[in-house]
């Protein structure tokens, strides 16, 4: 199985690493010609843009400024100890293990506007560029267009070389839309979180989000690699609801937040 998760707006890189583990991002040359848009708006560009204060604004112009190559741990940071979001909330990363870590780094990716597709222990510089934002490029007029196939390649590239026949996706719709299930060579299942409010299930947006991180979290540290396993999946009170479930779209449900 393979974990695709998105990113998060809020950032941390100020607490503690709890490991010292890293790897290098493949696709950086992309993101350098991404940079080298961005490098060209104004913090006026960027507030218009990505509909930011201007303090925001600000801070995100001289992010791009700042960024640079080679990335070290003395300007970098990694992915899955760097977003802060109801994600990752979930997902808990501060806590893994070593063995977590490792099986982590093999099954779970996280989407990026900015680097494409990041493994959790590839080192990163602070960014905003979410994927539906509508940069123009020298490939389109959105970063849907500028990445084209080549985040559906790289994780092809990962099913061929890891035997993979199953692409869980955690990600929300604006960033799975940089994927291309046609052209995957893997089968996508995609987990729906629902609670009970009002008398019916509904997405609830926050829960929805955090329980995204809490499924990850419970395939990474029960090692699942079957499927079925998944139907398994208890935390926070989730259940898998086979009522509600069709097809590749699997359901869990909790009564009570």
């Amino acid at each position: 199985m393979l974990l695709v998760v998105s990113p998060a707006k809020k950032l941390d890189f100020e607490s503690p690493l709890t490991t010292e583990k890293f790897t290098q991002p493949t696709l950086l040359e992309q993101s350098q010609l991404l940079i080298d848009e961005c490098v060209k708006l104004t913090p006026s560009d960027i507030a218009s843009l990505m509909k930011l204060s201007d303090k925001l604004a600000g801070l995100n112009a001289a992010r791009f400024g700042q960024w640079s190559t080679p990335f070290t741990q003395d300007n970098a940071r990694q992915a899955i100890l760097s977003f802060n979001g109801d994600v990752y909330t979930g997902l808990d990363a501060q806590s893994f293990s070593n063995e977590d870590f490792d099986f982590a780094q093999k099954h779970f990716r996280i989407l990026s506007g900015l680097y494409g597709l990041l493994k959790p222990l590839d080192l990163m510089q602070a960014y905003r560029l979410e994927m539906g934002c509508k940069l123009g490029n020298s490939r389109g007029e959105n970063l849907y267009h500028f990445w084209g196939d080549i985040i559906t390649n790289e994780l092809n590239k990962v099913i061929a070389e890891q035997n993979e026949e199953v692409l869980i996706n955690l990600a929300s719709t604006e960033y799975f839309k940089s994927v291309k299930p046609k052209l995957l060579n893997a089968s996508i299942i995609t987990p729906t979180f629902k609670d009970w409010k009002s008398g019916q299930y509904k997405i609830i947006s926050f829960f929805a989000k955090k329980a995204r991180g809490l499924m990850a979290r419970y395939i990474i540290q029960n090692k699942l690699t079957n499927i079925e396993d998944i139907k398994g999946f208890d935390l926070a009170g989730y259940q898998y609801n086979a009522e509600m479930s069709k097809g590749s779209d699997w359901v869990f449900t909790r009564k009570e937040a």
